[in-house]
């Protein structure tokens, strides 16, 4: 692929060849393909972190089936407000995925995304009572049509058999099942976006090269300093506009660009651990995505579940997450990492932070200590004739949970955890870092759709990009959550396209 030289002053850099700077780049391509566009990334090939395959929990997050974005409320009801903003924000990721098919920038599909039933699954009284009320506050939204519930063990075992083989049959359960769920490989598919916008004239990516500083300039543009990671030599570019889509990464970078925005902000990497089962006798059996209830006080970054994964071709069973502590923003960073991104500006919203959540403490140190028994034991919860050596252990990507400055009495002196995604612009819209978590790699087309409202307000106009936005995402401008017309035949045209199921 052609590099751009380092000489040149690109229009817009993007930081990170991940999910989140690949759908961007390939959103602005699309509206303006003039643009000059230049990616560097520090490792040697793109998708090598969180949006790598075994990196990434990659469920599709329809929220179809997590259970943490449907809290109960006091009465008994459940709210599904979280739920359908992101379902329906992975609406935009589907309608972007078949825009990019339909014009060949993608040849298959199947290469990233494979139908797979999403389903909930839970025991004992109290929290079938729950899913009961789930499912009857889902399945009467247009959004959830087609949800399936049973409380029958021999329906639950026609959909996903291995959740009831060896269950005593006097105990409670329940489930829910959407058919029309996918298994998403965002490593895929990040190869994809990536080798369609090096194909186009003015994109160039750059490996192995690290950004070390960013600075502003007199004109206005930001200088951003990329060091090689073999020779350690530096050379900068100027850009009128950048993009921090660096992962864990983001924040030390967000912290070098000194814009005031970025003040107070800071995060708290949390590691995670899959068991993996690639027997392909096992794995045949289980075609389903099943999330289970988190036990009662843990984050929702602990909710347990039993996935199908489609990587490579091949198909196997991942459960899990098991939680850890690494003090690494990234797989492949620093062990000094959480050390460097201490600021005064953040020091005492981190404090805040830690003092509100005990809770989440104590479930990461419980975690730690986790022997490879009590690890197993919860998959047999799951799954009760599970045998150990059909498994291993995968280590996941990094999570960086972004501690925020309030903005109460005092924004420095208190800080909230959040546990979603956040973008911080500087003041004059010319650099925006991406920030957080989950749901992450499944909405980041809408996460796009987001920077480009946030930082290129004045081009979203009818005699500018806008027309070319609403061919790309026909629903532009139009809450799938209220108008279910608009939701029916946007999923009925973007699944025949994707190769998915569509009810």
């Amino acid at each position: 692929m052609a590099e751009m030289s380092f000489d040149d002053a690109p229009d817009v850099v993007l930081i990170g060849a991940g999910i989140m700077s690949a759908t961007f780049g390939t959103m602005l391509k699309e509206l303006e393909p003039s643009l000059r566009i230049a990616m560097f990334e520090t490792l040697h090939d793109c998708a090598q972190e969180s949006s790598e395959g075994w990196n990434n929990a990659g469920t599709g997050h329809a929220a179809n089936c997590e259970l943490n974005y449907t809290p109960q409320r006091s009465d008994g009801s459940v709210d599904i407000a979280k739920a359908l903003e992101v379902n329906t924000e992975f609406d935009i990721s589907r309608q972007l995925w078949a825009h990019l098919v339909r014009k060949g920038a993608i040849p298959d599909p199947r290469a990233f995304i494979h139908p797979c039933p999403h389903m909930s699954f839970v025991w004992g009284a109290e929290n079938v009572a729950f899913l009961k009320a789930r499912y009857a506050a889902m399945s009467a939204h247009h959004c959830y049509h087609g949800m399936e519930y049973s409380e029958d063990p021999q329906v639950i075992a026609g959909w996903a058999p291995l959740i009831i083989e060896g269950r005593d049959p006097g105990e409670p359960i329940a489930a829910t099942r959407i058919v029309t769920g996918t298994d998403v490989d965002y490593g895929a598919l990040t190869h994809l976006l990536v080798k369609q916008l090096a194909a186009q004239p003015g994109f160039a990516v750059h490996y192995n090269r690290k950004v070390v500083a960013l600075d502003r300039v007199d004109d206005g543009r930001w200088a951003v300093t990329v060091e090689d990671t073999y020779d350690g030599t530096r050379r900068t570019v100027t850009a009128k506009f950048v993009f921090i889509g660096a992962g864990g990464g983001s924040l030390p970078l967000l912290q070098a660009s000194k814009i005031p925005e970025g003040r107070g902000y800071g995060g708290f990497p949390v590691s995670g651990i899959w068991l993996r089962c690639d027997v392909d006798a096992v794995s045949a059996r289980h075609h389903a995505k099943v999330y289970g209830k988190a036990a009662s006080g843990s984050p929702p970054m602990s909710v347990p579940h039993l996935d199908t994964r489609i990587i490579g071709g091949k198909r196997s069973l991942l459960f899990g997450p098991y939680a850890g502590f690494s003090s690494r923003f990234l797989k492949h960073g620093s062990l000094t990492d959480l050390f460097t991104a201490l600021t005064p500006h953040n020091v005492v919203p981190l404090l805040d932070v830690a003092k509100d959540n005990v809770a989440l403490t104590e479930y990461l140190v419980g975690q730690v200590l986790q022997s490879s028994d009590h690890q197993f034991a919860t998959l047999k919860q799951f799954f009760p004739k599970a045998l150990k050596q059909d498994w291993t252990l995968a280590v996941a990507g990094q999570r960086v949970q972004t501690i925020k400055p309030t903005g109460r009495s005092n924004p420095l002196e208190e800080g909230d955890l959040e546990f979603g995604t956040e973008l911080v612009a500087a003041a004059d819209n010319s650099i925006c870092a991406l920030l957080g978590a989950s749901p992450g790699a499944s909405t980041a087309a809408y996460i796009a759709v987001e920077v480009l409202e946030k930082c290129f307000a004045d081009r979203l106009t009818p005699d500018g990009w806008l027309p070319r936005l609403k061919a790309v995402i026909p629903t532009y401008g139009i809450d799938l959550k209220r108008d279910a017309e608009a939701c029916r035949r946007s999923r009925a045209e973007t699944a025949p396209i994707l190769r998915i199921e569509n009810i």
